[in-house]
């Protein structure tokens, strides 16, 4: 009997009701390797501070304080160039093996790409070790997503499939907890977190040993055997709208988190410089209201994705979160000045990563909905890790060249504008509510 199948007849009962223990299992082992790959992504961010003035004063020694500090921030820009490239090539390889050879061997292999990566790094000794498995590390990490997303929406069915697809990719925030708290436990010494990170490996066991594959992927297998995973058909007549779309869309979505929702803490540190707050107390309530408060907020938005697409069609959802994360974008940036206050905008905060954070667990519901199963790990893929690609001008040069030149205000609100350019693209895309998974 096919795990995908399984749904209420009352349309009015409870989304939860008839999903099977089998069917809860995949959603607790996708959301978990979705966790441990946010966190293997977030561990650097993290502990960044300490490893790269550790690596290079062990590198040049003689070298000053103020020239170790301005190395480290350039290394850690070229770091994050790493991670973006590899994270894009690990997500284009590893959807398309998923559909090739099946879900449950791809996201094993994904965990232990961005596990044993991750910790290999307590052992570097080289800035050029840290870059080398950085990249590995971001393989590993593109791929898993894709595959999580796509095994979530097979094996659930459609009634509860964007409920079961926003707490998949809300528990993401779990994620960027567990690393600042790994963080903050080990301090300057950041070799230990990175051994810590081998932990998530022995998740693999419990994939080999628990999951299966969909039936609807073995079907496609048989029927469709030359054609599984392809580019070349995903990006063909039939498709590439949906692909091209998919991609754009992710592109607004990160290039707006790296741009405008990570500012949350600029805004904050940017404020309390007005107010003349100590910098020490500065640099610790910019943290708390980042790290801490911002992410409950963007937390609650992924999980209100699911009922709100039930209730006005996934792209009604998309679009109304991204016309409300403008404003609050532009809300966030200059209401808390014009009123001068710190507690206001702590209030603020999680409202906007409401809206700004929250359109990312629509990627985890619509994209898989968009592609047959022959392609769906393919095309989840492609559109997520594409879009990463495509939002690395914002990253590495439109958010700080309009930074350093703007007013942080000012150039924060410009940024926010994207968030109006994803109204054009759902345009052109499918409604995908209620629908079953194309074939």
């Amino acid at each position: 009997m096919s795990h995908t199948t399984s749904s209420p007849e009352n349309s009015n009962a409870p989304w939860y009701r008839g999903i099977t223990g089998y069917q809860w299992l995949v959603l607790v082992i996708a959301s978990l390797g979705w966790i441990f790959d946010v966190f293997e992504g977030q561990l650097f961010n993290i502990t960044r501070g300490e490893m790269l003035p550790d690596l290079i004063r062990l590198a040049h020694p003689d070298m000053s304080a103020e020239q170790v500090a301005r190395e480290s921030i350039a290394w850690g820009e070229k770091f994050l160039g790493y991670f973006l490239i590899g994270g894009t090539l690990g997500g284009w390889f590893f959807s398309s093996l998923a559909d090739k050879w099946g879900r449950m061997p791809v996201m094993a292999l994904t965990i232990l790409c961005y596990s044993l990566f991750s910790g290999l790094t307590a052992f570097a000794t080289e800035l050029w070790h840290v870059g080398t498995l950085r990249f590995l590390v971001a393989m590993g990490v593109g791929g898993e997503w894709a595959v999580g997303a796509a095994l979530v929406a097979e094996v659930f069915p459609k009634n509860a499939r964007e409920r079961a697809g926003v707490i998949f990719h809300g528990s993401s925030v779990l994620g960027i907890w567990l690393a600042a708290l790994t963080g903050l436990a080990v301090g300057p010494h950041w070799r230990i977190a990175y051994l810590v990170a081998i932990v998530p490996a022995l998740l693999v066991f419990w994939v080999r040993m628990s999951l299966k594959e969909p039936e609807s992927w073995r079907e496609a297998k048989q029927k469709k055997p030359a054609q599984m995973g392809s580019y070349r058909e995903l990006l063909g007549p039939r498709w590439r709208v949906r692909a091209i779309g998919g991609a754009l869309l992710a592109m607004i979505g990160l290039a707006t988190f790296w741009g405008v929702a990570v500012a949350g803490q600029n805004i904050a540190q940017d404020l309390m410089r007005q107010l003349k707050m100590p910098p020490e107390e500065i640099a610790s309530r910019a943290k708390i209201a980042f790290g801490l408060i911002q992410p409950i907020g963007a937390f609650a938005g992924m999980l209100a994705f699911g009922p709100m697409s039930v209730r006005m069609g996934r792209k009604r959802a998309f679009g109304l979160m991204h016309i409300a994360a403008f404003f609050m974008t532009l809300v966030v940036c200059w209401v808390p000045q014009y009123f001068g206050s710190y507690a206001l905008l702590v209030v603020l905060l999680p409202v906007f990563a409401f809206f700004a954070q929250g359109i990312h667990a629509a990627y985890a519901v619509y994209f898989p909905e968009l592609f047959p199963t022959h392609l769906r790990a393919t095309g989840a893929g492609f559109c997520f890790n594409t879009g990463r690609i495509l939002a690395a001008p914002v990253l590495l040069w439109l958010s700080p060249w309009m930074k350093a030149t703007l007013p942080l205000s000012q150039a924060i609100s410009v940024l926010g504008g994207l968030f109006l350019i994803a109204l054009f693209i759902l345009l052109f895309l499918p409604e995908t509510k209620g629908q079953d998974l194309p074939e």
